[in-house]
């Protein structure tokens, strides 16, 4: 029963978490391209009214005029719209779900023997100190000189990110460490929210109805962690993917392919916010930020293509071959993969995958191949399946699995 409802909470909590998350970076991509989309307004009434930007846009049936103040208007409006429960409502889903999937269940998604022997009260302690640790480090870095020297500060964030994803790799699953990984870079993302954006956005309001001049710097450091949000998102999202992939995190140097992925989806996205302001270079943009990241998706794609190589011959009969696959698959995977699963914590057979009698093994011998091969199952390898074992299955898959 406690199976069950941990499917329902799950289930239910990703559709929360999918739908805030949708409206949130909805949002931020609309925002990021009408910023690099505006122009010097035309009428002379509105660049005296403080307006520094303004876009003409038809939706929906209807006409928009958007404007922008180079800082506040001289008369705030009665009512202003704000966007931040978005971001808030995807946090805490999200949180909700890893606490639900990763923590709760700890043994079962986040903790590898075979990678590190940790204790699940060790291994949540270590997951929660990355979600505030990495907050802590990229926060005090862009609060020191290095927010105003934007390359520099990429490159040393990029190379922090990158032991961040090699050390969660030596110590979690790999499928627990892509997600641990995500969902740092989604603590980031909304701490620069809730702690830099929003009270920088309540002290330009504060100052206009106090009578003084915003604060230009308010402005700009919001401005700052909005555009670092918005190429955490191709990263963030990828991870959010990734459980579903054993090819990509139960590669042999998984960590490796992590960055290398993460880092291919920020340089797309730079990519895109910079054709944004084409109007600004003649209609031009540099194609070198996309070209660099699809040939880093392209090389892991070909890295990870699998081996057309064959073992040594396995057991002298087909019937022989087959009855010691079925023994394994019997004995270390056939208590998660059955109509009534007996394992802990596993309510129905993954993905409804069932290998409990001969048709359903044969149907299934691909998908084994690459779950076997990645390490990816049995999953945290909870059924202590061998080495052994392990190359005899992936050996009569690659000899035709005789039967």
């Amino acid at each position: 029963m406690t199976a069950y409802l941990i499917e329902w909470l799950s289930l239910l909590g990703r559709w929360v978490h999918l739908i805030t998350g949708i409206a949130w970076i909805g949002s931020s991509f609309y925002f990021v391209w009408l910023d690099n989309h505006l122009q010097t307004p035309a009428s002379p009434q509105l660049r005296q009214g403080g307006v520094g930007g303004e876009l003409w846009a038809v939706h929906g049936g209807g006409f928009y005029n958007a404007h922008k103040y180079q800082l506040a208007p001289a008369q705030l409006p009665p009512k202003l719209h704000w966007f931040y429960w978005e971001a808030y409502s995807t946090f805490l889903s999200g949180l909700f779900l890893l606490a639900l999937m990763y923590y709760f269940q700890a043994d079962l998604y986040l903790i590898d023997n075979n990678v590190a022997a940790l204790s699940k009260p060790i291994a949540v302690l270590i997951g929660v100190s990355y979600l505030a640790g990495g907050w802590l480090v990229y926060d005090g870095l862009c609060r020191t000189r290095l927010a105003q020297r934007g390359l520099l500060l990429a490159i040393i964030l990029t190379v922090l990110l990158s032991v961040a994803a090699w050390s969660l790799c030596q110590l979690f699953s790999g499928r627990g460490a892509f997600l641990q990984f995500g969902a740092m870079l989604g603590t980031i993302m909304v701490a620069n929210v809730f702690f830099i954006i929003i009270p920088g956005q309540r002290e330009m309001v504060r100052a206009k109805q106090d009578g003084r001049e915003p604060d230009p710097q308010a402005a700009k450091r919001a401005k700052l962690r909005s555009v670092h949000n918005t190429y955490f998102t191709l990263p963030v999202l990828f991870t959010m993917l990734s459980n579903h992939y054993a090819m990509v995190f139960g590669a042999r140097y998984n960590w490796l392919v992590l960055i290398a992925l993460c880092l291919s989806g920020a340089l797309i996205r730079a990519w895109f916010v910079m054709r944004h302001k084409a109007a600004d270079r003649g209609g031009k943009t540099p194609f070198w930020p996309a070209a660099t990241g699809l040939a880093l998706l392209a090389a892991v794609i070909v890295w990870l293509s699998p081996a057309h190589t064959r073992q040594a011959a396995g057991p002298a009969s087909p019937q022989q071959a087959f009855t010691q696959a079925r023994e394994i698959i019997q004995t270390r995977c056939a208590s998660c993969h059955a109509a009534h699963p007996t394992q802990p914590g596993i309510a129905e057979a993954p993905k409804g995958v069932m290998l409990e009698t001969t048709e359903q093994i044969l149907k299934q011998t691909t998908q084994m191949q690459q779950q076997l091969a990645s390490h990816a199952m049995p999953i945290g390898n909870l059924t202590a399946m061998t080495e052994r074992e392990r190359k005899q299955l992936l050996q009569w898959i690659a000899d035709g699995t005789p039967h």
